[in-house]
Formats: structure tokens, sequence, C-alpha cells
């Protein structure tokens, strides 16, 4: 079939699988043109492998440290006429192109949050690795099942007071006004519960317990703080809440990590094109103008710059100081997008941006493209008016 993007609202329900497996081979091309990372991982566990963060990091960990990755996700085969999701064709390119290399890849698919999956993911260690000495979560997920059967959903809303914005049409660049009433006390609630650091505490529980996790291990996952100018529907919203609750399951985890001898850190990530902050409201007008400012100081990264900077430069370094821990124990890699001097910039920007100047003092051009290229559109070398076959098959240790 010929495959178009086809988005509604902020999704886009269609994913091209050349131009997601094009996406996979430049990160690769993007790890292996930096140095190799000597004291990286060897046995890592991912959970939320299959785009965004998650995926770079297990890209990161293959590619740059030799490391064999077990990949956890929730994505869509094709089913006739639709295609996959375009997390199932980039975990699929992710597994071809490791196993190309002679690296050691597995995935299981299905409800991260769920016992059977952990039950499925510690068999899968015990019988192909022994253990792990890295597990990153990456998680961002709508709603999540609780134990008890219960279906809670998170919620982007502010808190306490509405929220008033802009956001732009990703379509047609039109600048719409936004309104969001205040989120109510069950509503934050259930944002923790699907977004914060419970679950990571679960999975974790899980692993030590069946012995799986290897002496030394690093556990992570991953936070965002924004600007100032997005505070009000971002951090002092309900999904602030959800990232504090981050920063309590870090600390929560260090007591039960040292019977590993292991530690457990939450990394502050700078502002970037994922599906989770395209559905955030004012989040486009934001990075619209931060793609501009940073590109502009040749300080822009996406996914893969920043996973590969973290391992590099933060984590596996043979000197635990390089770390550079903040006040409340974070590693911070918003460090270039939080300098005094880009938001500054942002700042004065922010309250002008008008539908007449939204492409000369902003990138909303390349705000664009990085949504598209997400899914798998937009990518030079792709012939997009290729008839191609919308089936992938993906080999998997759990799921369908």
């Amino acid at each position: 079939m010929i495959i178009k993007p086809r988005i509604k609202g902020f999704l886009c329900t269609t994913s091209h699988p050349v131009g997601c497996e094009k996406d996979v081979e430049l990160q690769i091309a993007h790890v292996k043109s930096q140095q190799p990372i000597a004291f990286g991982p060897k046995r890592v566990l991912v959970i939320g492998a299959s785009g965004g963060y998650g995926l770079a990091t297990r890209i990161s960990a293959a590619f740059g440290a030799g490391a064999s990755t077990i990949g956890v996700f929730f994505e869509r085969p094709a089913v006739k006429n639709r295609t996959a999701s375009a997390g199932w064709y980039k975990s699929a390119a992710f597994t071809k192109l490791a196993e190309a290399e002679g690296l050691y890849a597995r995935n299981l698919n299905g409800d991260a949050f769920s016992e059977e999956m952990k039950n499925a993911t510690i068999e899968l260690i015990k019988a192909d690795l022994g253990q792990v000495d890295m597990v990153v979560y990456s998680v961002a997920a709508p709603a999540r099942q609780m134990p008890d059967g219960e279906l809670v959903r998170s919620t982007l809303k502010p808190i306490g007071e509405p929220f008033e914005g802009a956001t732009i049409d990703i379509n047609t660049s039109e600048i719409r006004s936004i309104e969001l009433e205040p989120a109510s006390v069950e509503e934050v609630n259930d944002t923790v519960k699907v977004m914060g650091g419970q679950d990571w505490e679960l999975w974790i529980a899980a692993l030590l317990d069946a012995g799986v996790l290897a002496d030394g291990c690093i556990t992570t996952n991953y936070t965002y703080l924004g600007s100032e100018v997005t505070w009000p529907i971002y951090y002092h919203g309900t999904i602030g809440k959800a990232k504090e609750d981050l920063d309590r399951a870090a600390l929560a985890l260090q007591t039960p990590m040292t019977s590993v001898n292991g530690h457990a850190y939450v990394a502050v990530m700078k502002g970037l094109m994922t599906q989770a902050a395209s559905a955030i409201p004012g989040m486009s007008v934001y990075l619209s103008l931060l793609f501009k400012i940073m590109k502009a100081r040749g300080t822009h990264e996406g996914c893969i710059e920043q996973t590969t900077r973290l391992f590099l430069t933060r984590l596996f370094t043979g000197d635990v100081n390089d770390l550079a821990l903040d006040e409340k124990g974070r590693i911070r890699l918003d460090d270039w997008e939080l300098t005094p001097e880009v938001q500054d910039e942002v700042k004065a920007l922010w309250g002008s941006v008008s539908q007449e100047n939204l492409h000369e003092i902003s990138d909303f051009a390349g705000y664009q493209t990085a949504y598209l290229q997400m899914h798998g559109f937009g990518f030079d070398g792709v012939d997009y008016e290729a008839d191609v076959d919308q089936v992938v098959d993906m080999p998997l240790v759990y799921g369908a």
C-alpha cells in the first residue's frame, strides 16, 4: 500500500515502515559516530523500549556499548489495510539491525503494568542473560490497569487555576487559543498512578526478588522539568505531580538497590518531540521557539543525542563525580536548554508569537518535521509514493 500521514488532532493514525527503519538507522549512525561507551552496561532491560527516550537508550546501549538488550513495549502490528504503530516498525528495525551485527535483542509486547509481563520478562532474563546490569523505565501511557482491575487514566490539566494559552495545529499551522479547567483531586491522583513512580518500584521489587539484578546494577527513569513559561500546564499541573512522584520513587529505591550495590537515578532531559510532548497543550509553541534558539546556538539535541550524552558524560565515565547530581539527586541533561541565555530568548519571544510571525521567530517547520519523522514520514531518501508492504514481522518472546 502507499502510506501517507493521517493526522487527527495530535495523533497520527498511520506510520511508514521504511521511514521508521530509516529513523532507527540514523540513530544508530549517530551512536557509531561517537566514541565507544567503554564503561557501558552489557545486559540492559528497557521497559518502554519502542520510541522516544526508551528506544534511544536501547540504541545507545546496544550500538555504543555492545549491550545485549531486552525491550518491553505495547505496540500494534499491521492488520489488513491498517499500518502497524510506529513503535512496532521501529522495534522490528532495531531487532533486525542489532542481530545483523551479532547483538542479542529480544522483545516482549504487552502491558508493562501487568504481573504477567513482569513474570515473562524475569523468565527471559533468567534463561538468556542470567542478570541485567541496567534497568531503564521509560513508559508513557495514557491509562493503567491497577492490580485490583481498576482502570485509571492520566490527564493533562492545570492544578488550582484554569489554564489559558495557545497551541498550534500540526496540520494547518493555525494558532488556536485553549482553555482548560483545573483538575480534580481524583484526576491528579490518577495521573500520579499512571505516570508516577509506583510501577517502576514494582518492577524493581520483582526483579530484585527474582535475583536478576547484577551487582552494581543501575536503574534510571526519565523526567522533564521544563521552562518557567510552561510550568502552569506542565510542572505545576497534573503531569508535574507525576514527575514529583518519580523523584520520590528514586529516593525510595535507593535502599532496596543497596542489596546489589546498585543505584536509582532520575535523569532530567531536555524539551523535544515525543508522543507525550505533542499531546501537552502549549508545548508546541514552546518547543518551536526552543528548537530555533538551540539550533542557532548549535546545542539542539534529539533523543539519541541526549541518551548517548547521558551514557558518555554522566552514567558510564568510570568516575562517579561525573554524575553531577542536583540538590534532589537527579542527573541533569536539560542543562543546555535551561541556560539563562536560551531561556531569556524564549521569554522575550513567548508573548509575541502570532500567526503572522510564527515561521519567522520560531522553528515550527522543524517541529512539524520532527512530528512526522516520529511516525516514519519526512525522511530524505525514502520514496513515499512507493507501494510498500505494511506487514512487518518481528520475533517476540511474549505477546503478539
